[in-house]
């Protein structure tokens, strides 16, 4: 960044033009700047060089030094000018414009962007925030907030997970049980005695024309929405939706506790597997990504060994134990998925017992499954819980704080985070990005989740932008004391 001097005054009269390949990008500026006549301003098509009083934006297949998301802005006191070698290189240049209105101080009578040049891209592809609307339920309007602030910051991947023990937040045509019944728990554990319930009904779910809603949002933004659709573990939803799935049969209920739970998904049925196909169809409509998460964390196996269906699979298929049968089991699943040309993500816990070529493992019980999933070839996304899981205290006095999970992860550790630091530098073109993770259990209210998430979300960001050697604690602090002010006009409910 190089600083000039003067600004940009932002009037009823300042233009927008574009060319063709930045039209996404013209009209998500157009709607951030202020509205003219109560309406957002035009966009002219067409872009080149900045005309006098104009806000130019261009995709110039050409600047392969800008990256895939890298983007330069040019600020003078006559015009301003975003150019990209991709859209979204230029949606990120845009969002730059929108921190810069926010953030430099003007006479109220009109908005201004200070002259200066900027060059800029990221070091990581995935610069992720996971949500947890299983546990509890958020409702639409609040996620295109979240994505609205995570656009800000240049996070572009939502991880979105929907499905767990104790509800099913996504309506699938084909099995309408699921939100019919998988929707709702009986109660749900109090905050501060896990032991206890509140004796309450809770319920929520998503139409698929929310969903729909929701993706176009975020792409409108430059983010990808990554749905994750917990299996074989994490089932308990579905199971008491649709109980032949199980290998019991029947007994299920929508977990109303935390934890982990013994009753998964019957890997012996093939009736299991028709099922997933069948719902995993409908995410595919739903969600573009690339990426589709199955979680594959925490599945006990005690009814695996007790099962005749899952015993006769084992033998069948030649495996030597209940590992190998959940290996064998993700890698049915991922190998559905590639014939459709996506990919399987799942949590650390899909390298026991094998992992699928094509796997890619997201690494959360600290980083040692992401440096295993790396050294053996796989590409990674590390959000491991020592430095990413934002369910973690903020502050050791937590009597202070709202009541939370457990553990203890401050700001300033989740800044110090390097996402290849214990990988072979051979390997570390495998480390896709980082992610931050929000568990819901104790996080009830959308106020809690940005509580929670911010501004651990904006270290987060950075550690996925900015290559370790330009980061500095000291620094980003001090650019963290402009941004609260930011976060207070945009009314977010951050941690001070």
């Amino acid at each position: 960044m190089t600083l000039g001097s003067g600004y940009l005054p932002v009037r009823a009269t300042t233009a927008i033009a574009a060319d063709p390949a930045s039209g996404a990008a013209a009209a998500l500026l157009a709607a951030l700047l202020p509205p003219v006549g109560g309406a957002p301003r035009p966009v002219t098509q067409g872009a080149g060089r900045p005309a006098a009083n104009t806000i130019t934006l261009t995709v110039d297949a050409a600047r392969a030094d800008l990256g895939g998301e890298g983007y330069e802005l040019v600020i003078t006191p006559d015009s301003a000018a975003v150019t990209g070698r991709d859209p979204r290189g230029v949606t990120w240049g845009v969002q730059t414009l929108r921190q810069l209105l926010l953030l430099t101080p003007v006479p109220a009578s009109h908005a201004a962007l200070p002259a200066l040049r900027i060059r800029d891209q990221p070091r990581f592809a995935w610069r992720g925030l996971h949500l947890d609307v299983a546990r509890h339920f958020f409702p639409a309007p609040f996620i295109e907030r979240l994505l609205d602030l995570m656009a800000l910051y240049k996070l572009n991947t939502f991880h979105w997970h929907l499905t767990d023990d104790q509800g099913w937040r996504l309506a699938i045509r084909s099995r309408p049980r699921l939100t019919e019944v998988g929707s709702r728990r009986a109660a749900t554990p109090l905050p501060h005695d896990r032991s206890r319930t509140d004796g309450a009904p809770y319920r929520g779910h998503y139409t698929q024309d929310e969903v729909r809603r929701v993706v176009a949002y975020a792409a409108a933004r430059g983010i990808t929405v990554v749905p994750e659709i917990e299996l074989p573990g994490h089932a308990l939803a579905a199971l008491a939706s649709y109980p032949e799935l199980g290998c019991r049969g029947a007994g299920y209920e929508v977990a109303a506790s935390w934890g982990i739970k013994d009753d998964v998904l019957c890997a012996g049925r093939e009736s299991t597997f028709t099922f997933l196909e069948e719902v995993l169809s409908e995410v595919l409509e739903l969600f573009p990504s690339r990426f589709i998460h199955v979680g594959g964390d925490e599945c006990p196996k005690q009814r695996w060994r007790a099962c005749p269906h899952c015993q006769a699979r084992r033998a069948a298929e030649g495996l030597r134990d209940e590992e190998e049968l959940q290996s064998w089991f993700i890698r049915r699943v991922g190998a559905w998925l590639a014939a459709r040309g996506r990919r399987l993500i799942g949590w650390d816990e899909i390298l026991e017992g094998g992992l699928a070529p094509a796997a890619t493992v997201m690494s959360w019980r600290g980083t040692a499954g992401g440096v295993a999933a790396a050294g053996a070839g796989h590409d990674v996304v590390m959000a491991p819980n020592t430095h990413c899981y934002f369910d973690y205290y903020q502050s050791r006095d937590t009597a202070a704080e709202p009541p939370a999970i457990g553990g203890f992860l401050p700001l300033e550790q989740v800044y110090a985070f390097d996402p290849t630091r214990a990988i072979d530098p051979a390997q570390a073109h495998h480390v896709l990005g980082v992610q931050g993770n929000v568990w819901t259990e104790y996080i009830p209210t959308p106020e809690q989740v940005e509580y929670m998430a911010f501004p651990r979300s904006l270290a987060i960001a950075e550690v996925g932008w900015t290559p370790a050697p330009r980061r500095a604690a000291s620094h980003f602090q001090d650019r963290l004391t402009q941004h609260r002010p930011l976060l207070d006009r945009l009314g977010v409910h951050y941690r001070p």
